[in-house]
């Protein structure tokens, strides 16, 4: 009788130390998951804030000859916010300022023979303009402080001033003809005299390199929208694409 005494409390015994540690597995293992959820849901909003400036070139081009096909080149510095969400998502906005300059010459036909030669105006147009971009961006990290980023997405440019310098070099005839049909002979502001559209929207594409705080990045944007406010009874329509690549500074 004793004898089944003893086996019964070592039986007791064991079975109440199986318990506790089975117990204790399920405290930790609670305890575990509670650990990653919570460090699952440590994201925190934050905002990166950027200086950069660079090189932008502008491509004018209209359907036919009525405006000179054009390219604009010229300095672009700016500020700009990375709204930073996970998974290296961020959303990016600020405010851009461009100063442009380009030299064309638009050859027309003379009024009174068949002659080419020596009729044309020479534009020389400098170009104010601000842009506000609205841009989805990634970034892949590669090695160290090392990574890659792309971004695609709108930007919204507005026009400031755009000064066609016209160097005319027509004759009477000529002259005359092209002012019947509205092309203009004179200097003259595009904007002020209301011949174009200040609002360009763009649709850009790009990437580049980031070291630390430094990025740099090359992009192209697609003109959408047509430009030519003043439509006449012919059929006018000009778009403005660029490309761009900028060197910035995420500011700690």
């Amino acid at each position: 009788m004793r004898r089944y005494i003893t086996i019964v409390s070592i039986l007791l015994s064991f079975f109440a130390s199986v318990k506790a540690q089975e117990s204790k597995n399920e405290i930790d293992f609670l305890a575990e998951e509670k650990r990653n959820t919570n460090t699952e849901n440590t994201y925190k909003f934050s905002v990166t804030y950027r200086v950069q400036g660079g090189f932008v070139q502008q491509w004018q081009h209209s359907n036919n000859k009525t405006y000179a096909d054009l390219y604009l080149y010229g300095p672009k510095i700016g500020v700009t916010f990375d709204f930073n969400l996970p998974y290296n998502f961020s959303i990016q906005t600020g405010l851009n300022y461009s100063l442009t300059y380009g030299i064309s010459n638009q050859h027309w036909k003379n009024a009174s023979t068949d002659d080419y030669s020596e009729q044309y105006l020479k534009h020389r147009i400098m170009n104010h303009e601000l842009s506000i971009p609205v841009r989805a961006t990634i970034r892949i990290h590669l090695w160290k402080e090392l990574g890659l980023m792309f971004y695609t997405g709108p930007e919204i440019s507005v026009g400031l001033a755009q000064k066609d310098n016209i160097k005319n070099y027509l004759n009477y005839d000529t002259e005359k003809w092209l002012q019947s049909i509205y092309i203009k002979t004179e200097p003259y502001d595009r904007y002020a005299e209301k011949e174009l559209f200040r609002t360009n929207i763009q649709y850009g594409l790009g990437g580049g390199l980031e070291w630390a705080n430094y990025r740099l990045q090359a992009g192209y944007d697609f003109g959408l929208n047509n430009l030519i406010k003043q439509q006449t009874e012919i059929s006018r329509q000009m778009h403005s694409w660029s490309w761009n690549i900028i060197f910035s500074y995420s500011i700690p």
